[in-house]
């Protein structure tokens, strides 16, 4: 076990991450520190665990010394407050997960054919350096690492999100047929109107997307984040860094200006393996239904014609029900060293977990009752 810098690793990375979610690749990794968005001047110390067999790299866990709570989408706030009222420290603690970005992936990353032993040898390794701080905390894990760390006794946490799942659409007509005629109508209409409002409405594939576009949606990111009182961490050299580490599994829908060609409106999506994930939007001016024809409606119309399985929206959103993306839960872990801590924390959890199932059962989607 030790502990690496990004750079020394930049060889093993993707052999040991696979390529199905561009998340947990090298090149995100690597425009997040270049950029300066997630270093430790920010609060995002990376010191990845890795685990190494045989002279070569075979597991690693992308995590990082926080020195806040900002920027992860699992909100422990409440939580420092009581430990800091109990005379202690939380911050620093360990968090590992991909900063700002709320979207379910591997966290336990391990090379195909590494010993069986892997996952549980990076945990380990993860508890140990939780032992030196409050807490540790792994964000929107997927369920194969959710099971790995369950089995260790970490405590589970669920939350949920809006996922669009495929069941083969051939296009968005036959998805539309698929809903209540209420609801079809809505989105009928909606996408109509977007349609209408004069700007030019295309999607944008990996090197199609030139640096001057890049300039603008940034521009249009930290425009919406203003608007929401919330902070834009991305800074702007990291899109294009991105795009160029991620090539074509990076897509932006936007709305452009006929005239002068700007952006008046974009929306930034990255291709998985199986999955279209919806990440940040941004906009100049308010158009009747632009947001939701491009960070949902030409999602689904890319998923449609490429065959994908999940279209994955980001955050919060209940307005996503009616356009058919579904409540799915989520999952965070967390070690808490101190008995007494992990067990307040615990049955905050469990009973968090019961209010949120219980709410998800009673959700009605949008779609009609099968014949």
């Amino acid at each position: 076990m030790s502990l690496r810098a990004l750079a020394d690793l930049a060889l093993d990375w993707d052999a040991v991450a696979g390529g199905e979610n561009p998340f947990v690749s090298y090149g995100f990794f690597e425009a997040l520190e270049q950029s300066e968005s997630a270093v430790p001047a920010t609060g995002w110390g990376f010191q990845p665990e890795v685990v190494t067999a045989g002279g070569s790299v075979v597991g690693i866990a992308p995590s990082f010394r926080k020195a806040h709570s900002w920027g992860e989408y699992v909100f422990d706030h409440a939580w420092a407050q009581a430990w800091q009222r109990a005379g202690h420290a939380y911050y620093p603690k360990l968090l590992v997960g991909v900063p700002f970005t709320p979207v379910p992936g591997p966290r336990l990353l391990v090379r195909p054919g590494a010993p069986e032993g892997t996952r549980r040898e990076l945990i380990a390794g993860l508890e140990r350096s939780a032992a030196r701080l409050s807490s540790a905390h792994v964000t929107f894990l997927e369920e194969s690492d959710r099971a790995a760390f369950e089995a260790a006794g970490w405590v589970m946490r669920a939350g949920f999100q809006f996922h669009f799942q495929n069941p083969g659409y051939a296009n968005f007509d036959a998805f539309l047929e698929s809903l209540q005629s209420h609801r079809r109508k809505d989105i009928r209409r909606e996408r109509r109107l977007a349609q209408a409002s004069g700007l030019r409405l295309r999607t944008l594939r990996g090197a199609e997307i030139t640096e001057s576009q890049w300039a603008q949606f940034h521009t249009l990111y930290v425009a919406n984040s203003d608007r929401k009182w919330g902070q834009a961490y991305l800074t702007p050299t990291f899109f294009s860094r991105m795009a160029a580490g991620l090539g074509d599994k990076v897509i932006l829908t936007v709305a452009e200006d006929p005239a002068s060609a700007e952006l008046v409106a974009a929306a930034l999506h990255l291709r998985g393996k199986d999955a279209l994930y919806g990440r940040n939007w941004g906009a100049s001016r308010q158009v009747p239904f632009l947001h939701f024809e491009l960070c949902y409606y030409m999602a689904l119309d890319l998923a449609f014609a490429e065959g994908i399985a999940r279209v994955e929206a980001g955050a919060q959103g209940e307005h996503k029900l009616q356009r058919g993306y579904m409540p799915s839960l989520t999952w965070s872990a967390h070690f808490l060293p101190d008995p007494g801590f992990r067990k307040a924390v615990q049955r905050f959890c469990e009973d968090e977990r019961k209010q949120l199932t219980a709410g998800i059962a009673t959700v009605d989607g949008p779609f009609r009752e099968p014949a």
